[in-house]
C-alpha cells in the first residue's frame, strides 16, 4: 500500500517526464495560434491604406478598420480567458479559431466599408484569444526552463509578421487587398482543423477534479516522452498545504467551486485581496507596454521617410502600393527577432522581474533621442532598436502574467490584462501618428518616455518572481 509519503503533485509530475516530444508537439500547435494572430495583427498596416483609395474613405474611416479590430479585442480577451477557464482550454481553442477564421473569410467578401468594419471587429474579437494558446501550453510545460520554452512561442509571433509582410509585398500590387485577407485567415483554419487532435490541458482537469482523466493524460504524456510517471499517487496542492476550512473563505474559491460562479465572480477573484496588488499591476503595465511597442510600430511607418519636411510624411503614407512601405515594415518586423533571443537568454537566468527592468531601461534609452530630428539612418537604427528591446520586455509580461495567476483564473486573468493592453492600442494611434503628423514629433515621444518610465516602476512593486516557481492551482497558494 502506497502511503502519503509517495504522494506527488502535478508540478512534480511534469518535472519528472520532462520536456519531451508531447511538449514539443503542444509547442508547434500553439505556434501556429499565435502566428496566426500576428498575420492579422500586422495585416492593419496595409489594409487601410488600400481601402481607403479604392473606397475613397476619409482618414477617420481609414483610422477606423484599426479601431475596430482593438475594439473587438478590448471584449474578446476577457471573454474567451473566461471562457476557458469555465469550459477548458480546448473549448476556449476550438471556439476562438472558428470565429477568426470565418470572420477573416468574411472580411474578403466584404461589399462596403459598413460590413468590413463589422468582420474586422469581428476579428478583433477572436484574435484576442490568442493569449489562451499561451495559457494551455504553460500547463503541459515543467518549471525547469519554463520562461525560455514560452518565449519561443514568440518565434512563431515573429514568423507570422514577417511572413505577412512578405506575402503583402508580393499580393496587394497584384491581386489586391481581397486576396490578402483570404490568405491570412488561412492558419487559422488550420488551427481549427487542429484542434480536434489536442488534449485539454492536464492541469484543468485536475482543477476539476477529474483525477482519473488527469492521470491518464499524464501517463500519455509519460509514454510519449518515453519516461516514466513518479511512484504514488497523484495529489493536489490543497491536500498538501491548506487545510480544508481555510480553502472554504470568502475571496478564495476552491477549483472545484469556480465553474459554479457567473461571469462577474471571475471578475471579483482578480481583485480579491490576494490577487489585488497583481491584477491591478498587470493591468497598468499591459497598457503601458502596448501603448509604447504600437507606438514605436506605427512610428516606424510615420518616421519612415524623413522627419525634417514634417509635410512629406503625409504624403508616403499615403501611396498604399509604394514598396518602400513594405519594405519598412518587414525590416521593423525583423527588430522582434533579437529581441526574442535577448528574452529568451534573460529570463530563465536573471528572472522575469530584473529582465522586464533592464530591457525596459533599454528601450526608453533609446527611443528618448528620437524627441529631435535625426537624419533616417538615425531614426531608423534607432526605432529598431527600441522595437526589439520593448518587444523583448513585453514578451517577459506576458509570460509572467501567466504564471503569477493561479489556474482558476490564469486564462480570464490574463485576458483581462491584455483588453487594458487593448486599450492603450487603441490610444497609441493618436499619439504615434496623430502628433507626428501634425510635426509635434518631441511631445510624441517624451509621452512614450513617461510612459515607459511609469513601467519601469509597476515591475518593482510585484510581490515574488516566477523564476523556478510551481504553478498553483488556486487563489490561496497563488498569494503565498
Amino acid at each position: 500500500m502506497e502511503d502519503e509519503s509517495c504522494a506527488y503533485t502535478l508540478d512534480e509530475a511534469l518535472s519528472t517526464v520532462g520536456f519531451g516530444t508531447f511538449q514539443s508537439l503542444a509547442l508547434v500547435f500553439a505556434g501556429v495560434g499565435w502566428f496566426s494572430e500576428a498575420m492579422e495583427m500586422n495585416l492593419l498596416s496595409f489594409i487601410g491604406p488600400a481601402v481607403k483609395s479604392e473606397w475613397s474613405l476619409s482618414p477617420t474611416e481609414e483610422s477606423l478598420l484599426s479601431t475596430a479590430v482593438f475594439g473587438g479585442m478590448l471584449i474578446g480577451a476577457y471573454f474567451w480567458g473566461f471562457i476557458s477557464d469555465m469550459y477548458g482550454r480546448r473549448m476556449g481553442i476550438r471556439c476562438i479559431t472558428a470565429v477568426a477564421a470565418g470572420a477573416g473569410f468574411l472580411s474578403s467578401f466584404s461589399p462596403n466599408y459598413g460590413s468590413l468594419l463589422v468582420c474586422r471587429c469581428l476579428l478583433g474579437f477572436a484574435v484576442a484569444g490568442g493569449h489562451v494558446f499561451g495559457s494551455w501550453l504553460l500547463e503541459f510545460i515543467p518549471s525547469a526552463n519554463r520562461g525560455a520554452w514560452m518565449l519561443s512561442l514568440l518565434f512563431f509571433w515573429i514568423l507570422g509578421e514577417v511572413f505577412e509582410a512578405t506575402i503583402a509585398w508580393i499580393i496587394m500590387p497584384r491581386l489586391g487587398w481581397r486576396w490578402l485577407l483570404a490568405i491570412s485567415a488561412t492558419p487559422s483554419l488550420v488551427s481549427l482543423m487542429l484542434s480536434y487532435f489536442i488534449p485539454e490541458s492536464p492541469r484543468y482537469l485536475h482543477m476539476q477534479g477529474k483525477t482519473n482523466e488527469t492521470l491518464r493524460m499524464l501517463e500519455k504524456i509519460a509514454l510519449t516522452n518515453r519516461t516514466n510517471l513518479p511512484t504514488g499517487s497523484l495529489v493536489s496542492d490543497q491536500e498538501m498545504i491548506i487545510d480544508e476550512e481555510d480553502s472554504t473563505s470568502e475571496g478564495r474559491l476552491l477549483p472545484s467551486s469556480i465553474k459554479k460562479t457567473a461571469f462577474h465572480k471571475s471578475m471579483l477573484q482578480l481583485l480579491s485581496w490576494d490577487l489585488l496588488r497583481t491584477t491591478l499591476l498587470l493591468w497598468i503595465l499591459h497598457f503601458t507596454f502596448t501603448f509604447a511597442y504600437y507606438g514605436v510600430v506605427l512610428m516606424t511607418s510615420a518616421l519612415s521617410s524623413g522627419t525634417d519636411e514634417c509635410a512629406s510624411t503625409t504624403n508616403h503614407l499615403a501611396g498604399s502600393k509604394d514598396s518602400s512601405l513594405y519594405v519598412s515594415v518587414f525590416i521593423a518586423c525583423l527588430a522582434e527577432f533579437p529581441g526574442f533571443l535577448i528574452a529568451t537568454v534573460l529570463v530563465d537566468r536573471i528572472g522575469r522581474k530584473l529582465s522586464m527592468e533592464i530591457l525596459t531601461v533599454f528601450g526608453l534609452v533609446l527611443i528618448l533621442p528620437l524627441s529631435s530630428h535625426q537624419n533616417q539612418i538615425v531614426t531608423t537604427a534607432l526605432l529598431f532598436g527600441a522595437r526589439m528591446f520593448l518587444f523583448a520586455a513585453f514578451s517577459t509580461l506576458t509570460i509572467y502574467a501567466k504564471e503569477v495567476y493561479p489556474t482558476c483564473v490564469r486564462a480570464s486573468g490574463s485576458g483581462l490584462a491584455t483588453s487594458m493592453g487593448r486599450i492603450g492600442g487603441m490610444i497609441c494611434p493618436l499619439v504615434a501618428v496623430g502628433l507626428v503628423r501634425g510635426c509635434h514629433q518631441t511631445a510624441a515621444v517624451v509621452m512614450f518616455g513617461v510612459v515607459i518610465i511609469i513601467s519601469g516602476i509597476c515591475i518593482l512593486f510585484f510581490k515574488f518572481e516566477t523564476k523556478g516557481r510551481s504553478l498553483t492551482d488556486n487563489i490561496v497558494t497563488a498569494a503565498q
